[in-house]
């Protein structure tokens, strides 16, 4: 096709993105957020975080990010074409010069996520080197400052902030095994990476290691990733208001009743800390997914894909 250069990202691409990003996911009724997230995108990029464009015979028609997650780990997103030149290599470009920068930072591996109804985005990731790793659900208890484990839980349930319980929990867990162990980053929004022990000790300093247990033992495990702000969904937000969200990035139970038990104490720690709501990820598997769903707790309607490209070998394009 014609010339095709990729290049970083600069702020007078601004109007450009936006004018084919817009209109993404036009037929599911969404905004996509690229272009309010683009000006701080060039505001951040630094030796972590790299945002690229390829333009086609001069004019900006793709853009895609890379963030550098742990020594060893990047996220990819915001892979958007022009449609008038998908089909074309553009994504391809792109992802190639990103996926050769990540390495060049001492990734071995990098991720990205994708919708479970996009499939067009699907092919895109395949396309471009992305094989697939895991799926994953978010579930949103209510903050409830009177939830108790024990309310629908076992008897003798309590929550208690204890980071070794919970890490132990997790990497003996059916959950850190489905999801190869990865959990909802603690800074950057929507990106997975490997979960550690020093993630638990961590989040234990703001008393967000939690883990349930009984007389006998530890049931389940919860590490509250993050908080996030959203604008107000809310009719009764005042224009421009803010809500905060609990993001809890790995969790795992034993069992229904286990399960019940965790999702109070989720409910119990987001009113403790004043979150509006939460969101919290669940893997993707029929006792999961049916053991929240069990707990009249609100969950996703569909699922998310996470798919992986191994850098180890890959040679800078």
């Amino acid at each position: 096709m014609s010339d095709v250069t990729v290049r970083q990202a600069r702020i007078d691409d601004h109007e450009a993105v936006a004018a084919f990003t817009r209109e993404t996911w036009t037929d599911r009724e969404l905004e996509d957020w690229i272009p309010d997230a683009f000006p701080e995108w060039i505001e951040t990029d630094g030796d972590d975080q790299r945002t690229l464009v390829a333009t086609v015979d001069g004019q900006v028609a793709g853009i895609c990010q890379g963030v550098l997650l742990s020594p060893e780990e990047a996220w990819v997103q915001a892979l958007r074409v022009h449609p008038d030149v998908r089909g074309h290599g553009v994504s391809r470009r792109m992802t190639d010069r990103l996926l050769a920068w990540c390495r060049d930072r001492g990734a071995v591996v990098a991720r990205n996520m994708v919708f479970a109804w996009n499939g067009a985005g699907l092919g895109q990731s395949r396309a471009s080197g992305f094989d697939p790793a895991t799926e994953l659900r978010f579930a949103s208890p209510e903050p409830t400052a009177e939830a108790a484990p024990s309310d629908h839980g076992p008897r003798d349930a309590e929550a208690v902030v204890d980071p070794a319980a919970a890490w132990r929990y997790w990497t003996e867990s059916d959950a850190r095994e489905h999801l190869r162990g990865l959990a909802a980053d603690d800074e950057e929004s929507w990106a997975l990476r490997e979960l550690t022990r020093s993630d638990l000790d961590a989040a234990a300093e703001d008393d967000g290691a939690i883990a349930v247990r009984t007389s006998d033992r530890t049931v389940a495990m919860a590490v509250r990733s993050r908080i996030d702000t959203r604008p107000a969904e809310t009719d009764a937000g005042a224009a421009g208001s803010e809500e905060t969200v609990a993001v809890y990035g790995a969790t795992a139970w034993d069992d229904l009743e286990a399960c019940a038990a965790l999702i109070s104490a989720i409910a119990a720690d987001a009113a403790g800390i004043g979150a509006d709501d939460t969101k919290v990820v669940i893997p993707e598997t029929v006792r999961h997914v049916s053991d929240v769903a069990a707990c009249r707790v609100e969950i996703g309607d569909e699922p998310d894909f996470v798919l992986a490209a191994d850098l180890s070998g890959r040679d800078a394009p």
